[in-house]
């Protein structure tokens, strides 16, 4: 019984490695795509919203939109990234140890904080999915 699950299992595994579509389900809902289709010039540029078997659905602005597996060429895909990024730095200052002149109060310790926000590109595409070749007609 063990012995069968391993080796599903590994089958499994091995069956991932060669389906370059298993990348793309990995992919969630939203994710920022760009389509090529065969004999595009052009690519789509969509958000993912749901992968069959068959077909990748695409939210092309405010429209649905179904592309068949067998018309994609490539697909590429944008890690999601913060655009925003925070930076606080705080500065702790120690006391001085001279005694105060007259008429001043004693020198105690200081903190300054100061804080920053960066806006940040986004990342480029990156391949998920590239057509494998034809295999060669005999």
């Amino acid at each position: 019984m063990a012995r069968t699950l391993i080796m599903l299992l590994a089958a499994a595994a091995v069956f991932a490695a060669d389906d370059p579509w298993a990348k793309v389900r990995e992919l969630k809902g939203g994710a920022e795509l760009r389509v090529y289709k065969k004999g595009s010039a052009q690519p789509i540029l969509a958000k993912m919203d749901e992968l069959t078997d068959d077909n990748l659905m695409l939210v092309v602005k405010s429209a649905q939109v179904a592309i068949a597996r067998d018309l994609i060429e490539r697909i590429d895909y944008r890690p999601a990234a913060g655009r925003v990024q925070t930076e606080t730095k705080s500065k702790t200052t120690d006391p001085d140890t001279r005694p105060s002149p007259p008429g001043y109060g004693s020198r105690t310790p200081g903190t300054s904080v100061s804080s920053g926000v960066n806006v940040v590109s986004k990342p480029d595409f990156e391949t998920i999915y590239k057509r494998p070749a034809a295999p060669p007609k005999k």
